[in-house]
């Protein structure tokens, strides 16, 4: 399995994963980017990290995604965990 690794950029801060995930492909690690990020925007120091982005990248270091936690406070999940 691919591994992925979450990176948070909050203004001019990079917070690393250094251990990222083993997931199926890229749509999973959309879905896990969506949930780090809708959980983080919900919970006390949202306010900082509504500007912030998920940077999804592989083991390569290539980027995969860019995930805009502001974006997950639009989502909302139909009943398979895919915003419809």
């Amino acid at each position: 399995m691919p591994r992925y690794f979450f990176h948070t950029l909050i203004d001019d801060d990079v917070l690393s994963d250094p251990e990222g995930a083993e997931l199926s492909d890229a749509d999973q690690a959309w879905d896990v980017a969506r949930a780090t990020a809708g959980a983080a925007v919900r919970g006390p120091d949202s306010g900082r990290l509504v500007g912030a982005i998920l940077l999804v990248t592989d083991a390569e270091g290539e980027v995969v995604l860019e995930f805009p936690f502001a974006e997950a406070l639009t989502l909302e999940p139909e009943a398979n965990g895919r915003p419809h």
